[in-house]
């Protein structure tokens, strides 16, 4: 026989429901689980601090004992010894004593004494000086220098066959009249050039002569001539 069930009491119909309000009440439950507070209460220490004072240990201080250097020996005693010598003993060494005094016929030489101040000028204008307080100036500045030297210059001709090129520097000498002297070359590039250069530089006209402490002076110039083939 097959068992058969009322509608009225058929419980499946119903499973929807319960099922709904389960989560509901599940979801609620966890709500009120996270909102719930709890109060911390107060805590009480139990026990006593013991506070513990360490003691700083005292590191004694210790100095190096110094080493006196030995005392030096005392100086040896120096015993004079005299010699004794007896009346009786003759002595060879005897003094003469010149007359002196001069009378009419007698000849003085008297040699010229040079003051040390005219040998000091002496020195001061052989002196050459290589820098001064104001230095030689050429008339006109460094441009007209230039200008002299490129048309004062004659190129040698063996040069210019030989395609020779070169800048000779040339030293020379301001005097205190402000004329050059003493020029040499420094730096050479050829024997031809060189002598050119030397020969422009002698002929240089007369330049303002460098002072030291307001007086003129000696002083060594220098200057590179250029040789260019065009």
């Amino acid at each position: 026989m097959e068992t058969k069930k009322s509608p009225n009491v058929d419980l499946d119909r119903f499973h929807h429901v319960f099922l709904e309000i389960g989560f509901v009440l599940s979801l609620g439950i966890c709500f009120l689980a996270f909102e719930l507070k709890t109060e911390v209460k107060s805590t009480e220490l139990k026990g006593e601090l013991v506070v513990q004072e360490i003691e700083n240990e005292m590191i004694p201080i210790t100095r190096q004992e110094q080493v006196k250097p030995p005392e030096p020996p005392p100086p040896p005693k120096v015993v004079e010894v005299l010699n004794i010598v007896s009346d009786d003993v003759e002595i060879e060494d005897e003094l003469e004593i010149i007359d002196t005094e001069a009378d009419e016929d007698t000849k003085i030489d008297i040699n010229p004494v040079v003051s040390t101040i005219e040998e000091e000028e002496e020195e001061e204008e052989s002196q050459v000086f290589y820098i001064v307080e104001e230095m030689p100036e050429f008339p006109g500045g460094e441009l007209a220098l230039r200008k002299f030297i490129a048309n004062s210059i004659q190129y040698p001709v063996v040069a210019q066959e030989n395609g020779i090129e070169g800048k000779v520097y040339v030293r020379f000498v301001v005097n205190a009249d402000g004329r050059v002297s003493n020029a040499e070359v420094i730096r050479s590039v050829d024997p031809a050039l060189d002598k050119e250069a030397i020969r422009v530089v002698s002929n240089l006209p007369i330049w303002k002569p460098g002072k030291q402490r307001g007086k003129p002076v000696r002083v060594a110039f220098s200057v590179p001539i250029s040789f260019v083939l065009q």
